[in-house]
């Protein structure tokens, strides 16, 4: 079976363009493009599977914590984020519309944080994969141009999510042709400022107390370390990049 065939049928990019999106139409079995919309269809945003079983990132991290955070918070993230945009008038976009339609908008602050919080977990999932992978030349050109090593862009992302107080996320962006790394508290994420999300960490208490308490650095160092899914990364940068 061809390896970049998968998924009934569909090609890496496009599932993982669905699964971002979170616009898996309800009832009808069809995913949605990233960005794109089905004519005629009554679209409701619903939780995308974990791409691996829950057990699959032991032991860095556990069943245990994959259970509550996304069968209790991403999912809380998801139930919400439908509960608010119908009477909104936005039941019919996507989550990435909705983010945009409400960022910075004071009237719409819970609504942009719960879509927000459900996009960015399920990015949170694909931005890891179980076996450690390491990325393409592509990638591994645009990261020495950027930071000069791997290393150095390991070193960046880990001192991102150490340092963010509070909660929020860690992530790996391109930027007007350029790899950055960047941070944002709470719900917040790069799609507001134009950035592409290539990978994220996310440093919110529930992805890892339940595994190292107040060790974040322990966590992030496990995941940067083990887990980055640098596939998933090369699928999102643009082709024109």
């Amino acid at each position: 079976m061809d390896d970049n065939v998968l998924y009934h049928g569909m090609d890496r990019r496009t599932f993982v363009a669905s699964l971002i999106s979170g616009c898996v139409i309800a009832g009808t079995g069809m995913f949605s493009l990233y960005g794109d919309s089905i004519a005629h269809a009554s679209p409701e945003i619903t939780q995308p599977p974990l791409p691996y079983k829950e057990d699959a990132l032991e032991p860095y991290i556990s069943i245990k914590t994959i259970g509550f955070h996304y069968g209790k918070h991403h999912k809380a993230y998801v139930d919400k984020t439908n509960e608010l945009a119908g009477p909104a008038g936005l039941g019919s976009l996507s989550l990435e519309e909705i983010i945009k339609k409400t960022a910075g908008s004071a009237g719409q602050i819970p609504i942009f944080n719960n879509a927000a919080q459900a996009w960015n977990h399920n990015f949170y999932w694909q931005s890891m994969l179980p076996g450690a992978n390491k990325p393409n030349e592509r990638l591994t050109k645009m990261i020495n141009a950027s930071f000069q090593s791997y290393d150095n862009l390991i070193k960046e992302l880990q001192n991102a999510a150490v340092t963010q107080f509070g909660s929020g996320w860690a992530w790996l962006v391109l930027e007007q042709g350029k790899l950055k790394v960047t941070k944002t508290s709470n719900a917040d994420n790069p799609l507001v400022y134009g950035q592409v999300p290539l990978l994220t960490l996310d440093v919110w208490e529930h992805a890892y107390y339940l595994d190292y308490q107040n060790r974040r650095a322990d966590y992030a160092k496990a995941v940067l370390d083990n887990l980055l899914n640098w596939e998933f990364a090369a699928a999102n940068l643009p082709k024109d990049a």
